[in-house]
């Protein structure tokens, strides 16, 4: 990519970097998303959104026992405090995931179950519109951008030649970002659907 007329243009050098560390947070936090969306096999992260009810607060699950992926079919769940292990199993029975924990005192054992191909459907379903949220979040940084150009150059601070460039080098930008989280989103998919 040719050097890029937002970031040598000192009116607008804040702007693109506001921009592209906004749409390189989305992105990440799509990554983030796909990564705790659960597929056939085991996965520490398929828990980063089970919250624990720890002493009158909600407690993130990693904050609170060390989740260890035994094997493809099982999480093992050690509490750093064996006296929260009820409220761990109790978090986990409630949480959306469909698991049915078990355990012995010291630990909890989670069997992840094969996926069923209407589980899997739904969950692809899920990605897609995980995929569309995080894309119109991008749309939205991209108008974000837009106004900011269109504003820099009502103030005559840029000429009309580096405002058409910047818009331009703005729209390139944001479908960058959002080719990334479809590949993202296919590969995941792929997985998903992967018997």
């Amino acid at each position: 990519m040719a050097q890029s007329v937002m970031a040598t243009t000192p009116a607008l050098r804040e702007t693109y970097q506001n921009l592209k560390t906004r749409m390189d947070k989305a992105v990440e936090d799509f990554r983030h998303s796909l990564a705790s969306t659960r597929t056939g096999r085991a996965s520490v992260h398929m828990l980063d959104g089970v919250k624990v009810s720890y002493y009158g607060s909600e407690m993130p699950l990693n904050q609170i026992a060390q989740i260890h992926a035994a094997d493809a079919q099982l999480l093992t769940i050690t509490p750093f405090d064996p006296s929260a292990i009820v409220e761990i199993e109790k978090a986990l029975r409630s949480s959306d995931l469909g698991f049915n924990p078990q355990n012995d005192g010291k630990m909890i054992r989670v069997p992840i179950p094969p996926l069923t191909e209407e589980r899997r459907k739904e969950l692809v379903k899920h990605l897609h519109k995980e995929l569309e949220d995080h894309r119109t979040a991008v749309r939205n940084i991209r108008r974000d951008g837009n106004d900011a150009i269109k504003k820099a150059m009502k103030d005559k601070k840029i000429s009309e030649d580096e405002e058409k460039r910047a818009l331009e080098e703005i729209q390139k930008l944001t479908d960058e970002e959002i080719k990334k989280m479809e590949e993202m989103c296919k590969n995941k998919e792929k997985e998903v659907m992967q018997v």
